[in-house]
């Protein structure tokens, strides 16, 4: 169990769900937007260049819609450019997982394991999210963490 502080995100966001593929094709345009647009290089005030998948407004549990934002920590929702969003979220408990190997496929079937043992996590449905550091783009050495809202 790992306490988070609370985090402010400018970046920018989708609404999607993961019935019948949806979450992997909304997501899929989400990352390439990200980059295609060079989002990383509009954001005021980073506090680091990792980059965080934050799921969250979910609808009820994981099979309901929920948002996903791309973005990056920041010290300040002060200036947010007009093309994208700024989101403060609070801290509190977290169940931590690493996601290791080839990405996407590592992040994949790490959520996979994690949705079989929903009930057990005890799950918030506030925001979880992942972190892209500086390990996450290593090929099959890859590694991204995920954190999981507990009760």
């Amino acid at each position: 169990m790992e306490l988070i502080e609370n985090f402010k995100i400018i970046g920018i966001e989708t609404e999607t769900t993961n019935e019948n593929g949806k979450s992997a094709e909304d997501l899929g345009e989400l990352w390439e937007q990200f980059y295609g647009e060079n989002v990383p290089s509009k954001i005021p005030n980073k506090i680091s260049d990792e980059i965080y998948s934050i799921y969250t407004d979910y609808e009820s549990d994981y099979k309901g819609k929920y948002k996903t934002i791309i973005g990056q920590r920041v010290s300040s929702l002060d200036k947010v450019p007009n093309e994208l969003i700024g989101r403060e979220f609070n801290g509190g408990k977290y169940q931590k997982f690493v996601a290791k190997g080839q990405m996407p496929n590592a992040v994949v079937e790490s959520w996979q394991a994690i949705w079989a043992k929903d009930k057990e996590l005890n799950r918030k449905y506030t925001a979880d999210f992942e972190v892209y550091g500086e390990k996450s783009q290593n090929g099959e050495e890859s590694e991204v963490e995920i954190f999981i809202a507990t009760e």
